[in-house]
């Protein structure tokens, strides 16, 4: 098996049809995942304001994920793919 990436946080519900369900909490587990050293962080789309909201001391080094489906969290948890600065995705 494929191992996930060591940098990795995630937050969320999933459903048996793949959906990914916003979540609470979006600061404490954003805190949580910093003090973890996790530099990518995959949360529901429902949730992307609730994080744009958090003062720029916790987003800082951080480069954040807003999913819908399971698919794009398989993505970008186990995907050869890059992450850029901007935290966009990119193919190598």
């Amino acid at each position: 098996g494929k191992q996930v990436r060591k940098d990795l946080a995630m937050t969320g519900e999933i459903t048996l049809t793949g959906r990914v369900l916003p979540i609470g909490g979006v600061k404490e587990k954003t805190i949580a995942a910093r003090r973890e050293m996790a530099t990518t962080v995959i949360f529901p789309k429902g949730n992307e304001k609730d994080f744009e909201e958090l003062p720029d001391m916790i987003k800082e080094g951080l480069s954040p994920h807003f999913v819908e489906t399971y698919d794009e969290v398989y993505e970008i948890a186990f995907g050869d793919h890059k992450i850029e600065e901007d935290g966009t995705r990119s193919s190598q």
